[in-house]
């Protein structure tokens, strides 16, 4: 009767995997076909122009740095 217990929640975990990895694949196969293929993949993004922007007062030390290390 234990044996029963314990294959009934094991069976279900693997159930589960079995079921999670079918909805994974389902959902990135064509990806991993084209990777196996040696095709690029097209990004949803690409064609559009992207802009980057940097922070430059960021870089820059502010006045209070200056005054502290002047009181150090």
């Amino acid at each position: 009767m234990i044996a029963i217990l314990g294959t009934l929640p094991f069976l279900a975990t693997l159930w589960l995997l079995v079921v999670l990895g079918a909805a994974v694949l389902e959902e990135s196969g064509a990806k991993i076909a084209a990777a196996l293929k040696g095709e690029p993949k097209r990004m949803a993004w690409e064609g559009r122009s992207v802009r980057i922007r940097t922070r430059v007062a960021a870089n820059r030390p502010s006045g209070s740095c200056e005054r502290l290390r002047a009181a150090a």
